[in-house]
């Protein structure tokens, strides 16, 4: 049996545009829903500081509960694009240590990544592209040609808001299979310095203090960053200088 354009069983084209926007509109309601419960109170160093210790009593007790419910906060936090991811990572340092806090933040900043990767591209991606004409494809054009090489720049050096990395490449075309690979990779280091700055929180905290923006913007943390950053790039520069005219 084949159904009509007319049949009530048959999805309209407007129909089928409006569900495509539903997961973005979701991790959007999610974002909002964040807020308006003022749950970003308890994304903070003072919170977790306050509540230390029913958090590594939670960990000790139930430690693959814990890790799995870690992942499932990071990923949600990242899919909603939600600010605080590097308190996150210091918190998983503190209660899981430096190599499976890294283990747990890959995992669900990757996860959530892909999410609203998927979401925007979905939602977003041929539209823009579509309004966006001639300019936006040679960005397109340039971006996907070098895309691994940049996305693992942006990634290993946190300087750009984590959603927007998440967004741009949706929008201009960039593949699944290179976003995903070059968003594990590239979050590792910065996920690892990190974890270790979390790891030696409880320190801190049984000395009454709290780790300032010295410590986690310290030129010990962002230098290595930056000199893995700029090997991401060395693959373009030796592209582009290869393909220019040898002079005289």
């Amino acid at each position: 049996m084949t159904l009509r354009e007319d049949d009530p069983a048959t999805p309209s084209p407007a129909r089928n545009r409006w569900r495509r926007f539903l997961p973005l509109l979701a991790l959007a309601a999610g974002l909002g829903l964040f807020f308006a419960l003022r749950l970003d109170r308890y994304v903070a160093v003072s919170a977790l500081a306050e509540h230390r210790d029913a958090l590594l009593a939670f960990v000790e007790d139930r430690p693959a509960a814990a890790g799995a419910a870690f992942v499932a906060v990071y990923a949600l936090a990242v899919a909603c694009s939600i600010p605080g991811a590097v308190v996150l990572t210091l918190a998983g340092g503190f209660l899981f240590g430096t190599w499976l806090a890294t283990l747990y933040v890959v995992v669900g900043a990757t996860l959530g990544a892909v999410g609203v990767f998927l979401a925007a591209r979905t939602a977003l991606g041929d539209v823009l592209r579509r309004r966006a004409g001639p300019r936006l494809a040679r960005l397109e054009a340039g971006f996907r040609e070098n895309a691994f090489s940049y996305l693992l720049f942006l990634r290993l050096l946190p300087l750009a808001p984590f959603w927007l990395v998440n967004l741009v490449p949706a929008f201009l075309g960039v593949p699944l299979r290179v976003f995903v690979p070059a968003t594990l990779i590239g979050i590792i280091p910065a996920s690892f310095v990190y974890a270790s700055v979390g790891n030696g929180l409880g320190a801190v905290f049984a000395a009454g203090g709290t780790p300032g923006a010295s410590v986690l913007l310290g030129a010990d943390v962002l230098l290595p960053l930056l000199g893995l950053a700029a090997l991401a790039l060395a693959p373009v520069a030796y592209r582009k200088l290869k393909g220019r005219p040898a002079s005289g």
